[in-house]
């Protein structure tokens, strides 16, 4: 097996593993809840051309589209959209879930690639494994939000 064939697989094993955590509610969720609710359209807005490729993200914020609260996420940090497959889709509270539990801090994460890494405490989440902490203090994953994605148009809601 080359080591292409091995990433590949690793991260193919990685998206199988976590589709069930996008699936319910999590029991670990330390952010508290904000109503999100709107729709991207992946195919048609210059602004999301980055999801049309697996792997990718982009970060949504209150001033995205113009779209206001119902995208901005906890204390308006915004939200993450991370195309982990063609049909899957996961989104993320930018919102640093160990600050947030230890220091009542609201920290926004940044996107580094595949991660999301806070820069006060340095904690590593995996955007494909549904925002578990791979590296670093946090214990937390980055809260998500459900995801709808019809082929073209994908909603993000938590309701």
């Amino acid at each position: 097996m080359t080591t292409g064939s091995k990433i590949r697989y690793f991260f193919f094993l990685l998206v199988f593993v976590s589709l069930p955590i996008s699936c319910e509610k999590n029991k670990n969720d330390v952010i508290p809840d904000t109503y999100v609710s709107f729709t991207m359209d992946i195919s048609g807005d210059i602004l999301f051309s980055d999801l049309t490729a697996i792997g990718n993200a982009v970060i949504v914020t209150s001033k995205t589209n113009n779209w206001g609260s119902y995208s901005a996420g906890y204390d308006y940090n915004g939200i993450i959209v991370y195309r982990a497959t063609l049909d899957q889709f996961y989104a993320y509270d930018r919102t640093c879930p160990h600050d947030y539990a230890v220091n009542n801090k609201s920290i926004k994460v940044n996107v580094d690639f595949i991660q999301a890494v806070c820069p006060s405490c340095s904690t590593y989440y995996s955007l494909p494994a549904g925002g578990v902490p791979i590296s670093g203090p946090g214990r937390y994953p980055l809260k998500n939000y459900r995801t709808i994605f019809d082929g073209r148009y994908l909603t993000v809601e938590n309701y």
